[in-house]
């Protein structure tokens, strides 16, 4: 049976909340993981490197190791043994101990929230700002420059610039940095003028009814 509006609705709604909560939760790991990393004077970057690697690159060709390590079903213990086997030559201690407490408290599978939100506070820390810029076409260099440069003095921090092409930004440019929109798209432009109109002529009509009643009244 089909689900109403509402229930859909409500469904939908139950996801934002559920993968607001992982993101929150993933933030206090990837806090923990930086601290440690500060604590023992080691390299951030390395660190995420070693986590990029193993959903990138590990994961993909061992489908199998991912699916053990996010298992319910699989105790702590195997997870631990098996991570000793296939990591324990090649990555950090670090590292390892970080998946390893991460396993301990059944949270293997918020993994690639927590590499998110360790990138996000690692750029954060750094003066790193992620900025997305859409435009119709590629951008020239000289241009893309241009536009970094300018962000570097807005933002006060270094822009990790991350491309979109998007055809309907006609003759012009979206910079979105975190929830903030600098927006100088002819389309957007033409949208907002066009709403401006539809705004206008809404409240003249409403404007010469009104007059018209008063008419009557008297």
């Amino acid at each position: 049976m089909s689900k109403t509006p509402q229930e859909q609705d409500a469904q939908f709604a139950a996801k934002i909340d559920a993968d607001v909560s992982v993101e929150k939760i993933a933030g206090v790991y990837a806090e923990a993981l930086l601290g440690a990393v500060r604590e023992k004077k080691e390299s951030a970057d390395a660190i995420l490197e070693e986590l990029d690697s193993l959903l990138t690159d590990v994961f993909p060709a061992v489908p199998k190791f991912e699916e053990v390590l996010f298992s319910a079903t699989v105790s702590h213990e195997e997870k631990v043994s098996l991570l000793d086997r296939t990591l324990g030559q090649q990555a950090s201690l670090t590292f390892l101990h970080f998946l390893k407490v991460l396993s301990r408290h059944g949270r293997m599978e918020i993994l690639r929230a927590v590499s998110r939100q360790s990138h996000v506070l690692n750029d954060r820390q750094k003066g790193r700002i992620p900025v997305t810029v859409t435009t119709a076409a590629e951008m020239e260099e000289s241009a893309f420059s241009q536009l970094a440069e300018r962000l570097r003095a807005k933002l006060g921090g270094e822009p990790i610039i991350h491309s979109v092409i998007d055809p309907d930004v006609v003759g012009g440019i979206v910079v979105r940095v975190g929830d903030t929109i600098y927006d100088a798209s002819i389309a957007t432009q033409l949208r907002n003028v066009r709403q401006n109109m539809i705004v206008r002529s809404a409240h003249e009509i409403q404007s010469r009814r009104d007059r018209f009643r008063n008419t009557e009244g008297n």
